[in-house]
């Protein structure tokens, strides 16, 4: 301490401090000094306490700040949560400061006009049918029948029309636009049910490459691109349309679809697999025997093609065992005999099993296995060795008896008038067709069953219906067959797979039930979807001069339904042009009106409906044909 900061500084030597503790503070006034001389006592500035720091509040100010402030908050919070409350019992009360539901306007309203106005302007929208669009394809979809429709109150309750704590719906009464969407009730099923019919129109099936050996001879096919329906994305587009402001069709969502294979891997398909394995007969080595199988033998059986898991390989031969059994158990190979299949005939009117019959050759399903490694080689190795055993029907005595075919259960007949290329041509698809077994679940084809209407099938030249006129083509007349085996089909209650009506009606014919067939584009499949087998009976009286044909077809089994048919009243009728044709192939004709039709067809058990199926058939008029050139001026 130095001289000056000593307290005891110019006081006599000796002499005692004065108490510290009566002496009052330099510089201040000592209010209980007695001294009445009119001079103020000062005290000393050292003995003044400093003041607390302005940041730290001494403990004697503290206590009344913290009393101060509590109320303060205490106010702002119940102001809040009185506003809180407020806001939430309004958010029930009102929807929502500028607010929209599928462009209606429902801001500020109550929920229940809102709902009142939602109501007023989407019914009208409600019962609009949806337009999509692909291509020049057009589909309609009615919103009931794709099982759409409007939720009022939780479209309205979603939009703000409910009691809610949450504070953005809370802060959303006074401010903020909000555009939403309605919220609709969908039945996913039926919804589904729409949208693959709409697929059904637009898919596009992949086409893979393929390999095949018609006359013996490699022939490809190249591949090509599918194109699929996203069918997620096509129903969430209904949904976006349904209710819309604007009925804007919508454009079908689609995805491109490629083929396993390109058109490189079928090159090298073509050089290094198919046309080795037609490049040389397979030696058949069975005991001491060596036979040659020709090409011909194995070829109809024979496929290159893309196997059937993953993606990106390359192709591989296959050989079908059912295609090869026939020329293995024939006079191709010499070996043993042929096995005989069973089948039911009609005998005294009445079905009956005709036994099948075993046989001593090769074993289909063997020789193909073996075959097929040997296709690539050459010389020695481009042999099999096999044993002659003993070689069951493909359909046993068993297999027909467990058929249950016992009765006839539908019939149909229709005639037509003389042609000699339909006497022919009708004769010949009758014998294809007569005695074909349907098994339980099977789909009968006619195409496949009766193959292509060539020469080399027995077909001759008539007249057909082609791009909606008369044209002399290979296997005209065929559709009589067809016609009549669909009705009988119909009345047997079979599954309608595909029919395809005539272009325009020809009287001949039921309206509206009547069927035609081309090679390679349309066909008649029907699934028997009973428990028996359907067998099939055809027969052909030949038409003469003087007399109609008669085309008969019968489906035996055993009786599941009755049917019914029926048929509404002609419509939409449409009127005939005129056409000339110049060519050699031209047929005249008479005009025919054109008009659409609908037939049912119920199910009855026990003399009680089941169900009933509806089909409308859309005839086109069909042009007066004139042969020759258009005269001038006309």
């Amino acid at each position: 301490m130095t001289e000056q900061e000593r307290p005891d500084q110019g006081r006599p030597e000796g002499e005692e401090p004065p108490a510290q503790d009566h002496l009052p503070p330099t510089g201040a006034i000592d209010p209980d000094s007695d001294d009445d001389t009119g001079e103020v006592p000062v005290v000393p500035a050292a003995a003044i306490p400093p003041p607390p720091p302005p940041d730290e509040p001494s403990a004697v100010d503290e206590k009344p700040r913290r009393r101060r402030r509590w109320p303060v908050l205490a106010a702002v919070a119940a102001v809040l949560g009185t506003l809180y409350v407020v806001g939430w019992w309004l958010t029930g009360e009102r929807m929502p400061a500028s607010a929209t539901i599928a462009g209606v306007e429902v801001g500020g309203r109550s929920p229940e006009a809102a709902r009142q106005a939602l109501q007023e302007e989407l019914a009208p929208r409600g019962d609009r049918a949806i337009t999509l669009r692909h291509g020049s394809k057009t589909f309609r979809i009615d919103p009931e029948t794709a099982g759409l429709a409007l939720d009022l109150d939780e479209s309205v309750a979603q939009a703000g029309g409910r009691r809610t704590w949450d504070p953005r719906a809370i802060l959303g009464l006074v401010v903020g636009d909000r555009e939403l969407d309605p919220v609709l009730d969908v039945q996913d099923d039926k919804l589904a049910s729409a949208v693959k019919t709409v697929a059904e129109g637009v898919d596009r099936p992949v086409v893979e490459a393929l390999i095949t050996f018609p006359d013996a001879k490699p022939t490809a096919r190249r591949p090509k691109d599918g194109l699929v329906v996203t069918q997620d994305d096509a129903a969430q587009a209904i949904q976006d349309a349904y209710l819309a402001e604007e009925a804007e069709p919508v454009e079908v969502p689609t995805e491109k679809a490629e083929p396993a294979v390109d058109a490189e891997a079928l090159a090298t398909a073509l050089k290094e697999v198919a046309r080795p394995a037609v490049s040389a007969p397979v030696t058949i080595k069975v005991g001491s025997r060596r036979i040659e199988l020709p090409v011909t033998a194995y070829a109809p059986a024979l496929t290159v093609e893309v196997p059937s898991e993953g993606a990106g390989r390359s192709m591989e031969p296959v050989i079908d065992a059912k295609k090869l059994a026939r020329p293995l158990t024939d006079s191709t190979t010499g070996i043993g005999r042929k096995a005989v299949d069973a089948t039911v005939d009609i005998r005294g009117g009445r079905p009956v099993v005709i036994a099948g019959k075993k046989g001593v050759g090769l074993q289909p399903k063997e020789m193909a296995e073996k075959l097929v490694p040997v296709l690539t080689k050459s010389g020695d190795a481009r042999s099999v060795t096999v044993e002659a055993k003993v070689v069951d029907p493909a359909f046993t005595t068993a297999d027909a008896k467990k058929l249950g075919i016992k009765e006839k259960v539908s019939e149909f007949t229709t005639q037509f008038p003389y042609a000699e290329y339909r006497n022919t041509n009708q004769s010949r698809a009758a014998q294809l067709i007569d005695g074909v077994i349907v098994k339980p679940g099977e789909t009968f084809s006619f195409n496949d069953t009766v193959g292509e209407r060539t020469e080399a099938n027995g077909f001759v030249v008539g007249t057909i219906i082609n791009g909606g006129v008369f044209r002399e083509e290979l296997g005209g007349g065929v559709s009589q067959v067809v016609t009549t085996t669909y009705n009988a089909a119909f009345f047997a209650g079979l599954q309608d797979v595909e029919h395809h009506p005539h272009a325009f009606w020809i009287d001949r014919y039921p309206v509206g039930r009547e069927a035609t067939v081309a090679w390679g584009s349309l066909d008649l499949k029907f699934k028997n979807t009973t428990k028996h087998g359907i067998l099939i009976k055809a027969s052909v009286q030949k038409a003469t001069p003087a007399s109609a044909g008669r085309m008969n077809v019968q489906m035996w089994g055993t009786k599941t339904w009755e049917i019914r048919a029926g048929q509404s009243a002609k419509r939409n009728f449409r009127a005939p042009g005129t056409q000339y044709d110049p060519t050699n192939r031209c047929v005249p004709q008479s005009p025919i009106q054109g008009f659409d039709i609908d037939i049912y067809r119920t199910f009855l058990r026990d003399g009680k409906q089941v169900k009933r199926e509806t089909v409308t058939a859309n005839y086109q008029a069909a042009d007066r044909v004139i042969c020759g050139e258009r005269p001038r001026g006309d």
